[in-house]
């Protein structure tokens, strides 16, 4: 394993997308080919369990690249509970890859999540991305359940006295949009990690920058856990760029210029979303950050090829053998 890219983060992290420049004295893009990349993916539960979609879909295409973990998301105020349980459940068991339970406390009594994470732990789970949740549709507001988990490190702390999970948490690199300023976010991360959390996953985001800039606060402040960046893929421009407005993310002018005139051109739109996330991962990859967690959006293809370009490719049987 490399050294913590935190101890030597470089005064200005140049973006080859945003800026024209490299982060190097090449193009990420053009250097040889990682070894040493890991990969995660979320996906969001099927509305059948049949093997039809393009959930299931996806799963064929990219299990074979050995995620270190998958992700099965839940709905707000709890919606896809039971789904994601059964997902969650139907993937362990049907292969032998670790899968993350998504859970929320909004909207549930702690007697309820408990109970959903002690049926997902007998079914072989042994991961769960611990979050608040968002409020329940029509409600702008979010107000704990009067006998349930407050908040993030509630939940974390609750699950940690519940049995030994591997417990994963939600960072915000441009801070979460209800976050009175970055301090406050910074603290809510550091009581995560605090309640036992072992990872962080983080928000989508589009400059680089932003997320060292992040990691280097969080390492400042005392956080030594693992800090994962999310990576979105581009699959629509108009409705990410509508979702990150809500998120709290930016999303740089460069991006309007590469995705314009694109809407009605699907390929062309695929080929500049791939580049644009793999430029993004190079990048990262340069400045020492391995670990990389996809929101798949259940569309396959382009992780695929963003993997690809990442080194990240499927196993062989004697590599699967050693």
């Amino acid at each position: 394993m490399r050294n913590d890219p935190s101890s030597n983060i470089r005064p200005s992290i140049r973006n080859v997308t945003s800026r024209g420049v490299p982060p190097a004295n090449q193009l990420s893009i053009a250097t040889p080919l990682p070894k040493d990349v890991n990969v995660s993916f979320e996906f969001f539960p099927p509305a059948m369990l049949n093997g039809s979609g393009s959930f299931w879909a996806s799963i064929e295409r990219l299990l074979p690249l050995d995620p270190d973990f998958v992700s099965i998301t839940y709905g707000a105020g709890g919606t896809t509970q039971d789904r994601t349980l059964d997902t969650a459940s139907a993937l362990l068991r049907g292969s032998s890859t670790d899968v993350a339970m998504h859970l929320t406390c909004a909207g549930a009594s702690k007697g309820e999540v408990n109970t959903t994470a002690e049926q997902f732990r007998a079914t072989g789970g042994k991961r769960i991305l611990a979050l608040r949740g968002d409020p329940p549709k029509g409600s702008d507001n979010y107000e704990p359940h009067p006998n349930g988990y407050g908040y993030a490190h509630d939940l974390v702390a609750g699950l940690k006295r519940l049995g030994n999970f591997d417990i994963s948490v939600a960072a915000y690199p441009e801070s979460h949009p209800e976050s009175l300023d970055a301090k406050a976010d910074m603290d809510n991360l550091k009581a995560k990690f605090g309640a036992g959390a072992d990872r962080a996953i983080t928000q989508f985001f589009f400059d680089t920058d932003t997320f060292m800039r992040f990691l280097e606060s969080a390492r400042k402040s005392g956080v030594t856990a693992p800090i994962i960046p999310g990576i979105l893929p581009i699959t629509d421009f108009k409705r990410t760029k509508s979702f990150a407005e809500r998120c709290g993310a930016k999303v740089p002018k460069w991006m309007d210029e590469l995705f314009e005139d694109l809407d009605d051109d699907l390929e062309t739109r695929r080929l500049v979303a791939a580049s644009v996330a793999a430029e993004q991962c190079r990048a990262l990859y340069a400045q020492g950050i391995e670990n990389f967690h996809f929101y798949t959006l259940n569309q396959a293809d382009l992780c695929y090829a963003i993997c690809h370009m990442l080194g990240v490719r499927p196993k062989t049987t004697e590599q699967k053998a050693a």
